[in-house]
């Protein structure tokens, strides 16, 4: 059995998307043998913080499948799915845990991960894997998982691996009592297990659970990185792939499940919602946002928002150079070239700026048709080139028109 430090590979082979930096780093790692109990994979939603683990994982037990290790592997096993070393958990729902069906929920969506590092497989975002449902489930750690379901595996020992791997994704929906439990896994690791976490947000953890772990973290993925990966993995056509990367918000994993066309029919919607917020048609605006509530889940909310942001992106651009190869919406010239000759004052710089303030409030669960008719009326008076009538600092006062 060879040592890590003898082991020569490109981590992550050809199927981990960009991330450089940490990859060499986790190179790095490897070959040096000092190997931490706990390591925390932080970085913006799909980057490839799973994939990077799995990978990782494979690594420290010798497995030849995200990275190839050819004759160096010493691990007979195919992947990190069938090795009995390496266990993978996501955040839950609680009816699973109640109803004892925790492992028959997660092992269909633990093979699609198996096939595909960057699928999508959480509950939140995922809640059915037979249709595509509009509304996200609340999933997190709840303390019976913890109890039940992974402290039992930090209990075993290496089976036929080096080490012990546990995978916690999305740590950061770990409510109290499940984050004080894990902190003491953490605190009295055995010699041969390893945590191997991931976040979307830093902010949310426990200063403790994070000072314990080593930080891997994940930068946003760049354009034309994306635009590579979609036409090498997924098969997207070049004019579609270059188009989808501007638009994925630097989110690889998700933007591979866009359809070309709902995004085009999106755009047209959203084309309508500028000109209703223009002209103040308040049918108009709260239709479009019942609409966006009701239709999309979290995630096709944001891909407008990625949408909507391309296009005033667009407008920007041209009415700044008047280049139509500058712009990404092509198809769409004679709307821009309107737009910008009607409303050349418009300020599209900030309306992009209240747009990108809508994200994280997606994200927290805001009502996305309180969000997207508040938004309306700040580019209503932006597209005047006014301030918008209520100011950042008294948000509030929006509600008293919802209420009514």
């Amino acid at each position: 059995m060879k040592n890590y430090s003898d082991l020569q590979f490109n981590f992550g082979g050809q199927r981990l998307v960009g991330q450089k930096k940490a990859r060499d780093y986790l190179s790095r790692i490897i070959h040096s043998e000092r190997i931490s109990h706990a390591y925390l994979f932080s970085g913006p939603p799909g980057t490839g913080k799973t994939a990077a683990a799995l990978a990782f994982a494979e690594l420290l037990n010798g497995i030849s499948n995200l990275t190839d290790l050819s004759e160096q592997k010493f691990s007979k096993k195919s992947s990190w799915f069938t090795h009995p070393d390496i266990h993978v958990f996501i955040p839950i729902i609680s009816s699973a845990v109640r109803e004892k069906n925790v492992e028959k929920e997660l092992r269909p969506r633990l093979e699609m991960l198996r096939d595909d590092p960057y699928e999508i497989i959480d509950f939140s975002r995922r809640p059915s894997l037979d249709d595509e449902s509009s509304k996200n489930l609340q999933a997190f750690y709840p303390i019976e998982y913890f109890h039940e379901y992974i402290g039992k595996v930090t209990r075993l020992k290496p089976n036929e691996g080096r080490k012990t791997v546990v995978i916690l994704t999305n740590i950061e929906t770990m409510r109290k009592e499940a984050a004080n439990a894990f902190l003491k896994m953490l605190e009295e690791p055995s010699e041969d297990l390893i945590f191997l976490l991931t976040t979307n947000s830093m902010d949310a953890l426990l200063p403790t659970i994070i000072s314990r772990c080593q930080h891997i973290q994940l930068a946003p993925l760049q354009i034309n990185t994306i635009q590579q990966a979609l036409i090498e993995h997924d098969n997207v056509q070049e004019q579609d792939a270059e188009y989808l990367a501007r638009i994925s918000g630097g989110n690889y994993a998700l933007v591979r499940f866009f359809d070309i066309q709902s995004i085009k029919e999106r755009r047209r919607e959203i084309v309508e919602f500028l000109r209703n917020a223009y002209i103040q048609d308040a049918v108009g605006i709260i239709e479009t946002a019942k609409n966006w509530h009701n239709g999309q889940n979290i995630e096709g909310q944001i891909a407008l928002l990625n949408v909507m942001e391309t296009f005033l992106r667009d407008l920007l651009v041209y009415r700044d150079t008047q280049q139509q190869s500058l712009i990404i919406n092509s198809d769409q010239l004679e709307i821009i070239k309107n737009f910008c000759s009607k409303l050349e004052h418009a300020r599209l710089e900030d309306m992009i700026t209240h747009l990108n303030r809508c994200r994280p409030l997606i994200y927290q669960y805001v009502q996305p048709k309180l969000i997207f008719t508040v938004l309306a009326f700040r580019f209503s008076r932006l597209m005047r080139d006014l301030e918008p009538a209520i100011s950042e600092q008294e948000s509030w006062q929006h509600l008293p028109a919802f209420l009514e």
